[in-house]
């Protein structure tokens, strides 16, 4: 019997699709679901696979994996999408697509399966990072195929057939991560409503924050974030320490309308508490250490790097040219931040690093120190040189008036 791979979660769609692949095309069911920092969500899911059919399940664990090689150069190159969006969607699923490669070529399987919406952006990045590593491997996408159009008739496609699915309480579609939890869907679709206090569950509204600010220091090494508070941490464990600090002050919180890769606009709220920290410190900490042409351009790469991010191209040679780029300026971004936490704000509160460009003796306004005033004259003269030809070009013409 043909085997097919299926991106699993356990939820309704999964298994909804589980039937429909062994109804519609007779195919052995291998479940695969990857551990990128859901929580609780996974521990059902082993019961979850047996009751719906599943033939074979794959629990892997790559969040290790996730941080250090997706979070982390997004995070270097300080990408975000629109000027808002921290990407946690984004760079999950090509580590989702890559494990389903591997599985689907271990097991021989003839296809990999997706519950992504034709609607949405995750269509496109699992099935460009599936092509990219195996442009062979058929993909099935049952929301493009199949005639179920709503919840509601998925709901009925698994009560006719018997399919045992949990209650839903929640009214929200949601992802989540160890770098972040989306919502989109219910009042969120008119972009008027304010988010409700009790959507957030990785901590808690600003108004709701403690009256007093938190402070934090982050440390890093070569661009890469390696201590909280002075203490050396795992990947993991720095992102839980951060998620923690910055939900409980309210950090984090982004309303976003965004403008999908499919060509329609998306309302989401996104809750990045540790992400959030983790960008301003890097900044900060960039500011203090890179020379200006290197970080205006490193602004424009930015801007780049986080477009390819969120259309999926991550398995591209450009990504990896613009990687190469980024490792080269992050040689000197060693240092620390402190930061402080109040009410939704991020603020921050002092830098230092050993390869600061910062130099008091130069940009004092207490004495002049190792700065000669009167060098700034010539520097003027020459920099403004052009505005002044133009100028007098004008006036010879008579396009300007003396």
């Amino acid at each position: 019997m043909k085997k097919v791979v299926l991106a699993y979660s356990g939820g309704l769609d999964s298994s909804v699709i589980t039937a429909w692949l062994k109804e519609t095309y007779g195919y052995e069911v291998i479940a695969v679901a990857v551990n990128v920092g859901q929580g609780e969500e996974l521990d059902p899911l082993e019961e979850k696979a047996r009751k719906s059919g599943v033939y074979k399940l794959y629990i892997e664990d790559l969040r290790e994996e996730f941080i250090t090689d997706y979070i982390y150069p997004t995070l270097k190159a300080g990408a975000v999408y629109e000027g808002k969006y921290l990407l946690g969607t984004s760079f999950a699923r090509p580590l989702i697509a890559k494990k389903l490669v591997e599985i689907a070529e271990k097991e021989g399987a003839v296809a990999i399966c997706h519950g992504a919406t034709g609607k949405g952006n995750d269509q496109v990045r699992f099935e460009l990072g599936i092509k990219a590593l195996n442009p062979h491997i058929q993909i099935i996408a049952p929301w493009r195929i199949w005639n179920i159009k709503s919840r509601e008739e998925a709901l009925e496609y698994a009560r006719v057939r018997g399919i045992e699915i949990a209650a839903v309480s929640k009214s929200y579609s949601m992802d989540r991560n160890i770098w972040h939890l989306s919502h989109e869907g219910s009042d969120l679709e008119d972009p008027w409503n304010e988010p409700q206090r009790e959507l957030f569950l990785l901590g808690v509204a600003p108004e709701d924050a403690p009256d007093k600010p938190t402070y934090v220091e982050v440390g890093f090494e070569q661009g890469i974030p390696a201590t909280v508070d002075g203490v050396q941490l795992s990947p993991y464990k720095l992102m839980e320490t951060l998620n923690q600090l910055g939900g409980q002050n309210g950090v984090g919180i982004a309303d976003i309308v965004e403008n999908r890769l499919v060509g329609m606009k998306a309302r989401g709220v996104y809750e990045t508490p540790g992400g959030t920290i983790l960008y301003a410190a890097h900044q900060a900490l960039e500011h203090l250490t890179l020379d200006s042409i290197t970080l205006h351009y490193k602004e424009q790469v930015a801007l780049k790097y986080a477009e390819m991010v969120y259309n999926g191209v991550w398995f591209s040679p450009l990504r990896q040219a613009l990687d190469a780029f980024v490792d080269v300026t992050q040689r000197n971004v060693t240092g620390t931040v402190r930061l402080k936490l109040y009410k939704g704000n991020c603020i921050l509160a002092g830098s230092k690093s050993l390869y600061s460009l910062y130099d008091e003796e130069f940009a004092t306004f207490g004495r002049d120190g190792v700065y000669n005033q009167k060098d700034a004259e010539g520097f003027i003269n020459l920099f403004g040189l052009p505005l002044k030809v133009r100028a007098l070009m004008e006036e010879k013409s008579g396009l300007r008036k003396k």
